[in-house]
């Protein structure tokens, strides 16, 4: 059995092991990250951004809920933890500022706010892999999207300080920037997503943006996700709002090669599946061990698609049912013991294990959430070409 089929295996094997309870207030769980552990140790907590505003915490073995951080009336977009130190969580805010917490501190309040420039209303960042640099993306405001950088050093001793931008990019995206990744162990690279289509890689090394600019990449649609794949990371791919996926290889750019790997316009058409349907796209993950890219999606009932993708096109590795009852939002992968946390707008948050037994059989009620509750999800509609099926 080659590297690839037992991963593919392992993936298909994934079974639940741990759901969380329903909170008192339920909502959507749009985003999720895994603090790094210790070398010896396994990580401990799971953030989560919600659509009610908030950031929650858990135990990232039982899911037992610990600690929840708000900033209304501001709406919170996304949630990365430090690298270095599990118990420091970032989130940016639609305020103009990044919030930074300590999981540690019995205070609510952020121990560092990052602050923006006056227009700024931040819907993506990252932190880079070194914890030095944050970046957030913005949205439109009149002609102006920016990326804005922060020195991060320091984030654990200065309680309640404000920190000013470091600088801004301003020339390379025209519309909302949708999502921003830093490289995972290059900290001077940065990929960013917009709703113009376009799939910037900087390096933020260089003195000025255009110089900084190391490639740009149309993927013709709206951006939803991106990632780095491949060996030491030289691919980017993304997924757009329409269901589509394109997938690049930035090493070929000083080659006459071409850069495109994969491009597939609707998904949702490109995969086989017997007796069920793709609605659409969550992310993506590249398993280093196997040197695989797999996109994760899903139906509107809550089962979980996962999809090999290679340069001759998608095919799905196995489905994941039983466990949400409406759509996924979220995931998170786990490479040390090969378990996947999921969330959904049954506000259930869901640990998965290779041949895990859940010990409670009784599946929670279905409960897609009322619309009133539901955060302002802005899927840039107006900016979409509709195609009929």
């Amino acid at each position: 059995m080659t590297a690839v089929e037992k991963i593919e295996e392992q993936l298909a094997s994934l079974r639940i092991a741990k759901r969380s309870t329903l909170s008192e207030e339920p909502a959507y769980l749009l985003d999720i990250d895994v603090s790094q552990p210790a070398q010896s140790e396994s990580s401990r907590f799971v953030a989560v951004s919600c659509s009610n505003k908030s950031i929650r915490v858990y135990n990232r073995e039982t899911l037992n809920f610990l600690r929840e951080y708000s900033s209304c009336p501001g709406i919170l977009n996304g949630v990365r933890f430090a690298h270095a130190c599990d118990s420091i969580v970032f989130s940016a805010c639609s305020d103009g500022t990044v919030k930074c917490w300590d999981i540690r501190s019995a205070t609510q309040k952020a121990v560092q706010i990052f602050s923006g420039y006056p227009s700024n209303v931040f819907i993506s960042f990252d932190i880079n892999c070194s914890d030095l640099i944050i970046c957030a993306g913005t949205e439109k405001v009149e002609k102006d999207t920016f990326l804005v950088f922060w020195d991060a050093r320091g984030v654990t001793n200065c309680a309640s300080a404000t920190k000013e931008p470091l600088g801004v990019y301003s020339e390379s995206h025209n519309d909302d920037i949708t999502k921003i990744c830093f490289h995972p162990i290059e900290p001077n690279l940065v990929v960013s997503g917009s709703t113009d289509g376009l799939v910037n890689v900087f390096d933020i090394n260089e003195d000025n943006e255009d110089d900084a600019l190391m490639s740009t990449c149309n993927s013709d649609s709206s951006v939803s996700f991106i990632g780095w794949s491949g060996k030491d990371y030289r691919q980017v791919y993304c997924m757009t709002h329409d269901e589509g996926f394109c997938w690049w290889d930035i090493a070929q750019l000083d080659t006459e090669e071409p850069i495109t790997l994969l491009h597939v316009l609707d998904v949702r058409d490109a995969v086989c599946l017997e007796n069920d349907s793709l609605h659409y796209l969550v992310g993506g993950l590249y398993h280093e061990k196997a040197d695989k890219l797999f996109l994760v999606g899903g139906t509107s009932t809550g089962n979980i698609h996962l999809i090999s993708c290679g340069t001759d096109g998608l095919s799905r590795v196995g489905t994941l049912c039983g466990g949400h009852s409406a759509t996924v939002r979220s995931f998170c992968w786990n490479l040390t013991d090969e378990s996947l946390l999921t969330g959904g707008e049954d506000a259930q948050l869901l640990l998965w294990k290779p041949g895990a037994v859940e010990r409670s059989l009784a599946k929670k009620a279905s409960m897609k959430i009322a619309s009133s509750v539901q955060k302002r999800v802005r899927v840039h509609n107006s900016s979409l070409k509709s195609r009929k099926k």
